[in-house]
């Protein structure tokens, strides 16, 4: 059973925004260690082409995208769009660093508003962000998913995973983003079924488990 509703986020964008252009420096130190293994993975089943256009939402200090940069070469573009200003700093530095800024288009923005015109992308990446958005914007995240990707296109989301049953770490988890709702903004959301309601094709399902709690790694084609 995935059909538990869904907890809201209780910070406003505003204050997501200022939080993460704080953190932006850090966030590697903070969240790399546990984050990695799961983005390699999900960049892995989304295995973008040589030459193809890649969106990713969220994309934080940019280390998805250095990856999806070099997989599609210097005839394809990688767009990222995030919500802070401090965090696109630092992706747009390590991109200069690597030599791929020509590649790399960085844009402020929100998930839930694509700035791009529909079917222009080939694949599409999120990778611990769609749990971030409030309840009522995720399905709109994802319609916006699916309007920019062209037919056939590809969707790769990372995220935590509502499970019916919760073990330990996601009830202390769980408890702690209620208290605390603007250090641990991620909840654990239904990412297939989710993705499903956006009328995305599911291919295929990868379940792991980060510091006790489960994560989906899910791949959808439009």
């Amino acid at each position: 059973m995935d059909d538990h509703p869904i907890s809201g986020v209780s910070r406003s964008k505003n204050s997501a925004r200022r939080f993460y252009d704080r953190l932006s420096r850090w966030y590697d130190l903070l969240a790399e260690g546990s984050e990695r293994r799961a983005r390699e993975i999900g960049l892995s089943l989304l295995s973008p082409s040589k030459g193809e256009a890649v969106l990713e939402i969220g994309p934080g200090t940019g280390l998805s995208l250095l990856a999806l940069a070099h997989a599609v070469g210097p005839l394809g573009k990688v767009y990222g769009v995030d919500l802070s200003e401090g965090m696109i700093s630092v992706a747009r530095q390590r991109a200069a660093e690597e030599t791929l800024s020509s590649v790399i288009r960085l844009i402020g923005g929100d998930g839930a508003r694509l700035p791009f015109a529909a079917g222009i992308f080939g694949s599409l990446f999120l990778s611990f962000t769609l749990e971030l958005f409030d309840t009522p914007d995720i399905p709109i995240v994802l319609q916006e998913c699916h309007r920019v990707l062209r037919d056939g296109g590809r969707l790769c989301v990372v995220a935590i995973a509502w499970r019916y049953r919760r073990n330990l770490s996601v009830r202390i988890y769980e408890w702690a983003h209620n208290r605390f709702p603007i250090y641990l903004d991620c909840r654990p959301i239904p990412v297939e079924r989710l993705i499903r309601e956006a009328g995305l094709h599911v291919v295929t399902v990868r379940a792991l488990s980060m510091w006790g709690l489960p994560v989906d790694i899910v791949l959808a084609q439009a």
